[in-house]
């Protein structure tokens, strides 16, 4: 039986993709063609199929095909298994994007039921030596693939945050206001952290039970506030004269970092090479998806863009071993067919070229 995978792919007036439709079997998927062809573009549009603002984290107006801009569709059949869910996810004139599941108008935490993605880009290269706002990115979207409703619970407490420091910035003193708004703010940061705490135990302990040629990254969360919403709303409150000062809220979830040590060297990953950082971002992925397919009963679709380029032929190989034995689809980008060519028959391959601005998408064959 085939996990789960997205075997039907069509865009309209999506990015660069006036119309371009892809027809999969629940193999990894190879897209190859030069830079600024489009590949990227449809990682995008899997990445949608999911909870969350995507994997570029763009407004629906961006995302718009130019200089039409008249607004996009993506329409999906995601199977998992027996199961066969048909997906329309639109905009109209840069509004926000609409959900549909099986013709029925769906929320994202619906979609996140039946539908898990991650993804590795160029930009998480990063992630050890910059700030802890894209770390905690990448922590949240590790934990929101086991608890899609930690969506909903950041929501809540990002806009409880929101009204707490237009009170602090505009001097306002009314214990109310921020009682009620802390109170909020608990309830919600507690699940958060509850989520986050669960979510890395499951990954570390798919690293430690997997042989793997990736190394293996011990994780931790650097937080001070206290789990239970009862302490967490009575650090709300110890906080508010600091929290005046600064105009801002200076305690909470919203300040978590999260460590990463090379364990096999006892290295911070901050202090890695910057090939040891991506294999240790590759090991994580690898291990998220591992702990998802015990957890959801089926590895999640990996969008992993333009990994291919940066691993020597060996390790390229053994990354590809590792996608075909967790039974994932991963939909991976390069600039050329050689950078799959240890996949052989185990993938599709589609050549994405650009003419006159249009991307164009077409299935080849080996051989």
């Amino acid at each position: 039986m085939k996990g789960l995978f997205l075997s039907h792919l069509r865009m309209s007036h999506f990015r660069s993709h006036r119309r371009a439709e892809l027809f999969c079997d629940g193999r990894p998927v190879a897209l190859y063609g030069s830079n600024g062809a489009g590949k990227t573009n449809i990682l995008e549009a899997v990445s949608l199929f999911s909870p969350g603002r995507g994997m570029r984290r763009a407004s629906a107006e961006e995302m718009a095909r130019r200089p039409e801009s008249l607004g996009w569709k993506l329409v999906g059949a995601i199977e998992h298994g027996a199961d066969r869910h048909e997906a329309e996810i639109w905009s109209e004139n840069g509004a926000a994007r609409q959900l549909k599941l099986n013709d029925k108008a769906a929320t994202q935490l619906a979609l996140g039921q039946i539908a898990r993605v991650l993804w590795l880009v160029p930009s998480m290269d990063r992630l050890w030596i910059e700030g802890a706002e894209g770390r905690r990115r990448f922590l949240d979207r590790m934990v929101m693939s086991f608890f899609p409703a930690h969506a909903e619970a950041s929501l809540i407490y990002e806009k409880a945050m929101r009204e707490r420091n237009r009170l602090l910035k505009d001097q306002r003193r009314d214990a109310y206001w921020y009682g009620a708004l802390e109170a909020q703010m608990a309830q919600a940061g507690a699940q958060i952290m509850e989520h986050r705490r669960l979510a890395l135990a499951l990954v570390s302990a798919a690293q430690r039970e997997a042989e793997t040629a990736f190394p293996v990254a011990d994780l931790e969360l650097v937080e001070s506030e206290p789990i239970e919403a009862e302490g967490l709303a009575q650090a709300f409150a110890d906080s508010r004269g600091r929290d005046l000062m600064a105009g801002r809220t200076l305690v909470g979830p919203h300040r978590t970092d999260l460590e990463g040590v090379y364990a096999a060297k006892s290295v911070p990953a901050k202090d890695c090479s910057t090939g040891e950082q991506k294999a240790l971002l590759i090991s994580l992925i690898l291990a998220n998806a591992r702990a998802l397919a015990q957890d959801f009963g089926a590895p999640p679709i990996l969008l992993l863009d333009e990994v291919s380029a940066h691993l020597d032929a060996n390790r390229r190989a053994a990354l590809y071993d590792e996608v075909c034995a967790l039974g994932a689809q991963a939909w991976m980008t390069g600039t050329g067919l050689e950078l799959f060519e240890e996949f052989k028959e185990r993938a599709q391959y589609f050549e994405v070229s650009e003419e006159a601005g249009i991307s164009r998408v077409e299935e080849r064959f080996l051989g």
